[in-house]
């Protein structure tokens, strides 16, 4: 695992609690209404709605993606107040307040001792600026939907972070791709030829939550239930050159 140089990263769902803060933005939204809607439900057609809009505008960050998918939620859940209605949404608005998950901060600090750490999300870069600021700037660089013009999982995205990258002499073999979406992320990234690490955010729990689900589950190279295990799992690791620290 050492041998990696470049730790690759989804942002949304990985390192940032999307899950928590959508389902909180949808309670507060609702007012004493929303103590009627249960997490999963909320995160379900969250879910539904956002492979929606996928399908319509693949090109659209998924930043701006959260007004057009926070006024099928308003009907979906009968909530009228998350429409918009053509400005910024509830949800699109709530991006900043939504929380890392407490083992990333300090895991990925930890990672960035060792390795290049490069954010490749669907959010746009005042939305990514953002989570980076939330998580304690972590990373040596970022892609985004906004810089590519396609969201994951077209392969165009990781073609634009591999070039990137690739002036430091980094090559498809030196990445490791971390990620919680097999939509997005896992499968694509394994088609590609990228080795890749699961972080299954809802290891125990049914379904994909928030997240679209799969036409099928991609394994990984690596499978951990939080970020903290992947560092741990580095620390244990065999040097590169397979002697000891």
């Amino acid at each position: 695992m050492r041998g990696f140089r470049v730790l690759t990263f989804d942002v949304v769902g990985t390192l940032i609690d999307f899950e928590a803060g959508i389902v909180e933005c949808v309670r507060r939204t609702a007012g004493p209404d929303g103590s009627r809607l249960s997490g999963e439900e909320i995160l379900e057609a969250f879910g539904v709605a956002e492979d929606e809009q996928q399908q319509r505008a693949p090109h659209l960050p998924f930043t701006q993606m959260l007004d057009p998918i926070s006024t099928r939620l308003a009907a979906r859940l009968d909530v009228p107040a998350l429409d918009g209605c053509g400005g910024p949404s509830p949800l699109r608005l709530s991006i900043s307040a939504w929380p890392a998950f407490p083992d990333a901060p300090e895991a990925l600090a930890a990672l960035r001792r060792r390795f290049r750490l490069v954010a490749v999300t669907n959010a746009d870069n005042a939305a990514t600026r953002a989570m980076s600021r939330t998580l304690g700037d972590p990373f040596h660089d970022a892609v985004t939907a906004e810089d590519v013009g396609v969201n994951k999982p077209d392969p165009q995205v990781f073609a634009y972070c591999l070039g990137r990258q690739s002036v430091l002499g980094i090559g498809r073999s030196d990445v490791l791709h971390v990620a919680q979406s097999q939509y997005h992320d896992i499968g694509v990234a394994r088609r590609l030829g990228y080795a890749t690490c699961w972080i299954e955010r809802r290891r125990g729990r049914d379904g994909f939550g928030a997240t679209p689900a799969p036409r099928a589950v991609a394994v990984p190279d690596y499978h951990f239930g939080t970020l903290a295990e992947l560092s741990a799992a580095v620390d244990d690791a065999p040097a590169a050159n397979g002697g000891g620290d």
